[in-house]
């Protein structure tokens, strides 16, 4: 069928993420949906723009705010263009119908004060799971990297000679992640733990994990448990709503373009695709800057 091939295109050519397939093919089955409810339409190629704004206004009628909405479309749009190149269909219906505006939003980070105090004065649990918690945040932090690629990695992937991470970030594109001296430190300290862990608590199988994190019963840690750890530590210093893995990597990208580096340098760390999506931290600096200048200037 039409959407299955469309699907493994995403999954195989274009190397989109689980998560990412899984978005675009809900979004594309719910569209499928209202056009068989509303209008008894089963066939997508049927579709043209005036069925596609009926959806959009419905979405919005749904309370769905303009990111998800604009999400929903874009996934429309890639399967509509998927649709043209492969000579199913002669117009883009998509090509009419425009996504509602989304108003900018920040990148939510922590100050550097605030982390440097949970990282140095607040107690972690004892054992394994303690250890295994501070590094994972401590990771976070010191490489930005991504909660689904800190998920991917494995205890091969840390070069301790040359101080990097071998990460696989979007689209199974790999890329080396520089950490300091403090992060091999830790890192040598934590992996001694796992492996008496893993040797005292696991069966033989499971000791044979080579997840670079682990649960307590020894089997690789999964997203929600990454996101329960991060929120339940980074509680204890901030009150922000989204205190989420990605505030880290927000945090990470922030700091270093406030200390001096720059932009090519962290989209490179960031494994970001292009420039645009790291200049948004600029933001953040430029807001910073304009507050110490009001405080500052005597003609502010």
């Amino acid at each position: 069928m039409l959407k299955e091939r469309y699907i493994d295109y995403l999954r195989f050519e274009k190397r989109y993420s689980a998560h990412t397939v899984l978005a675009y093919q809900t979004d594309l089955e719910d569209f499928s949906v209202y056009l068989g409810s509303q209008y008894n339409i089963t066939d997508l190629l049927k579709a043209d723009h005036s069925l596609v704004r009926s959806w959009l206004i419905s979405l919005i009628g749904q309370d769905l705010t303009p990111r998800s909405v604009s999400r929903k479309l874009s996934a429309l749009k890639s399967f509509y263009r998927y649709c043209l190149r492969q000579g199913l269909i002669s117009h883009n219906p998509m090509l009419k119908v425009t996504a509602p505006r989304i108003s900018k939003q920040l990148p939510v980070f922590l100050t550097r004060d605030s982390l440097h105090m949970l990282l140095s004065n607040i107690e972690f649990d004892t054992g394994y799971a303690g250890s295994r918690d501070k590094m994972i945040i401590t990771l976070l932090y010191a490489t930005g990297i991504r909660r689904a690629e800190l998920l991917q990695l494995k205890t091969s992937d840390i070069d301790f000679g040359n101080s990097t991470l071998k990460v696989l970030g979007k689209r199974s594109k790999e890329r080396i992640v520089p950490f300091g001296d403090a992060v091999i430190i830790m890192l040598k300290e934590y992996l001694f733990v796992r492996s008496e862990f893993l040797t005292n608590e696991t069966n033989q199988e499971q000791n044979k994990s080579e997840s670079l994190f682990v649960t307590s019963k020894g089997l690789p840690v999964y997203p929600k448990i990454i996101y329960n750890i991060v929120h339940r530590y980074l509680s204890l210093i901030a009150s922000n709503e989204k205190l989420s893995p990605h505030v880290l990597r927000h945090s990470f990208a922030t700091h270093m373009l406030d200390d001096g580096a720059s932009l090519n340098a962290i989209k490179e760390i960031l494994g970001h695709s292009s420039l645009a999506a790291t200049q948004v931290y600029t933001h953040n600096t430029i807001e910073k800057l304009k507050t110490i200048y009001k405080q500052a200037h005597p003609r502010a």
